[in-house]
């Protein structure tokens, strides 16, 4: 009985220190959202189309077309 009782509390002792062990990490971490900064395009910028029809993507088209 005496056994069962020590495996017992050693093993609520090992977890305690495990729950407090990853409280103390997460505690101890830089949090991870950074301050907003504004967008620095100008408005032209931001709408204008990037996508271009080159003659790689042409191929790639072409190649994996399915039939249908």
């Amino acid at each position: 009985m005496k056994n069962e009782a020590k495996s017992a509390l050693a093993r609520r002792d090992f977890l305690r220190t495990l729950g407090l062990g990853a409280g103390a990490a997460v505690a101890g971490s830089p949090p991870l959202a950074r301050d907003a900064q504004a967008d620095s395009e100008p408005k032209d910028e931001r709408t204008k189309s990037r996508y271009r029809e080159t003659e790689e993507v042409k191929t790639f088209y072409r190649v994996n077309r399915y039939p249908s």
